[in-house]
């Protein structure tokens, strides 16, 4: 009956009011609410600015920062919702910019002829066509034959003959370039492995010490 009782009374923090600024924790937006209570003017600005000190002990490494100060001062000013009525050094922020939401981010609409090579393989093809013949095009070009060459080991877990990537390169380039007669790639003794992730080396490590 007891377990019961305690169930029903137990405080979670889905429950609880929720906090305007979580980095912040409870017991500051417990004590910002209190500060607003504070009916003289000056007592309130003494709560306020000893909330203050509170938030920027909690933030030591900023304190080198030019602006941390007023700072803290927006976010006390957030944390009340704008209710603190107090006289400060700095101008609280306005309630339009701190509600305004970011402008959407422009993604690039752009079609890649080769995913496992990406976007910047065509971007150094443009290059090298826009080159004149000589050595440091040939060179450039094998770079980029290099690179597709390490590139596609790693996505197909293979290797992958000379040629294959050659033809690759007139085909990214539309036939505007070609690897110089001769050419021999870097070879990749093996295929690129991929990091284990930790949970899965550790799993390993535990079952070879109690084999």
């Amino acid at each position: 009956m007891i377990g019961v009782f305690n169930f029903y009374f137990m405080d979670y923090n889905t429950q609880r009011e929720k906090l305007v600024l979580p980095e912040y924790g409870r017991n500051v937006q417990k004590m910002v609410n209190h500060a607003i209570s504070i009916e003289d003017k000056d007592e309130r600005k003494k709560a306020a600015e000893t909330i203050i000190h509170v938030m920027g002990s909690m933030h030591p490494n900023l304190k080198d920062n030019r602006d941390f100060k007023h700072k803290l001062w927006d976010h006390l000013h957030i944390i009340s919702n704008f209710k603190m009525n107090i006289d400060t050094t700095f101008e609280p922020p306005s309630l339009d910019k701190v509600s305004a939401k970011p402008k959407p981010l422009p993604y690039p609409n752009r079609d890649i002829k080769y995913m496992h090579y990406g976007k910047i393989v065509e971007l150094m093809a443009e290059k090298a066509i826009a080159m004149e013949d000589g050595e440091q095009k040939d060179l450039f070009v094998k770079f980029i034959a290099n690179h597709m060459k390490l590139s596609y080991i790693t996505w197909n877990k293979d290797t992958v003959p000379d040629l294959v990537i050659f033809k690759a390169v007139e085909n990214l380039s539309g036939k505007k370039l070609q690897v110089k007669e001769g050419t021999v790639l870097y070879e990749h003794k093996e295929p690129i492995k991929q990091q284990t992730s930790y949970s899965k080396r550790k799993k390993g490590k535990y079952h070879k010490n109690y084999r």
